[in-house]
C-alpha cells in the first residue's frame, strides 16, 4: 500500500490520544464480532467440498469438480512457490489436511514516511482482516523464514501458502458465501502480497472508515515510542454514516 491510498487528516496531540483510545475500543468490538461470525460460519468452509480426495481427510470421498480445482490449486501454487519461498513446484497428492477453523488477522502494511530518511513504519488496520484457514505458520512467521530470522520449515511454509490459496478458491467456488459475508457488512477483496511472491489473500473490510495523520506526525509518535509501528485511526465523524446494505437494496427496489 502506498502513502496515497489512505485518507489523511490532521490531528493535534490531544485529539490523537482521544481518538486512539476510541479506535482501540471500537477495534476490540469489531474483532470480537468477526470472531463470533467466523465461529458460526466455519461449518460452511470445508476444504474437502472443494478438493475431495485431493486433500487428506477421514472422509475420502469423490467431489464433483475436484480434479479441476486441484489442477487450479497446483497452477496457483507453482506460480509463487519458488520466489521467494524456494519450494518445490509439485504438490503432494493428497495434500495435508486443512482444518475448517477460520482465522482473521489484522491487515498490516509498510508505509514509507516521507521526510524521515526513507524510514518505514508498519501500519495496522483496525477495520481490515486477512481471512484464512487456521495455520501454525502465520504470515509473520512466513516472512521471518524468508528473511532468515527463523529457520526454514518447508512443510510449514507450504501449508501456510495452501491455506490462503484454498480460501481464495473456496470463496470463488461458492459465491453464496461472499453474499453471506456481505450481508454481515463485510466487503471482500483479494489482494496479492508483493513481498510474498504475489501470494493472494482474502481481505475482509468492515464498513468503518479509518485514516492516518500526516507522515511527520506518525514519525513523531514512532520516535517517542521507539517502535516503528502505528495504527490507523477510526474516523469517528463518519461512524454515524455507516451504510445499511439492506436498506439500500429495498430503497433501490421501490425507486
Amino acid at each position: 500500500m502506498t502513502n496515497g491510498e489512505v485518507m489523511r487528516k490532521d490531528l493535534d496531540n490531544q485529539q490523537f490520544l482521544n481518538m486512539r483510545e476510541s479506535t482501540q475500543r471500537i477495534s476490540n468490538v469489531l474483532d470480537k464480532r468477526l470472531k463470533g461470525h467466523l465461529m458460526v460460519l466455519r461449518s460452511l468452509f470445508i476444504p474437502r467440498k472443494l478438493l475431495g480426495t485431493y486433500i487428506k481427510s477421514v472422509l475420502m470421498e469423490e467431489v464433483s469438480g475436484s480434479d479441476k480445482a486441484f489442477a487450479e490449486l497446483q497452477e496457483k501454487y507453482a506460480a509463487i512457490c519458488e520466489k521467494p519461498f524456494g519450494l518445490s513446484r509439485k504438490l503432494p497428492i493428497p495434500i495435508p489436511p486443512i482444518s475448517n477453523i477460520l482465522e482473521a488477522t489484522p491487515f498490516k502494511y509498510s508505509l514509507n514516511l516521507e521526510g524521515s530518511q526513507n524510514k518505514m513504519a508498519t501500519i495496522t488496520c483496525p477495520t481490515r482482516w486477512i481471512l484464512s484457514y487456521q495455520s501454525e505458520c502465520n504470515l509473520e512467521r512466513l516472512r521471518a523464514m524468508i528473511s532468515g530470522v527463523e529457520s526454514r520449515q518447508e512443510d510449514d511454509m507450504r501449508t501456510a501458502i495452501l491455506h490462503h490459496l484454498v480460501m481464495v478458491m473456496f470463496l470463488k467456488k461458492y459465491p453464496e458465501l461472499n453474499q453471506l459475508l456481505e450481508d454481515l457488512r463485510y466487503s471482500i477483496e483479494v489482494k496479492d502480497l508483493s513481498d510474498l511472491g504475489g501470494l493472494p489473500v482474502v481481505i475482509l473490510n468492515a464498513p468503518v472508515a479509518a485514516f492516518l495523520p500526516p507522515d511527520d506526525f506518525i514519525t513523531q509518535i514512532t520516535q517517542l515510542s521507539g517502535i516503528p509501528a502505528f495504527q490507523e485511526i477510526i474516523d469517528l465523524d463518519v461512524v454515524g454514516e455507516i451504510p445499511d446494505p439492506l436498506k439500500g437494496l429495498i430503497t433501490g427496489a421501490i425507486e
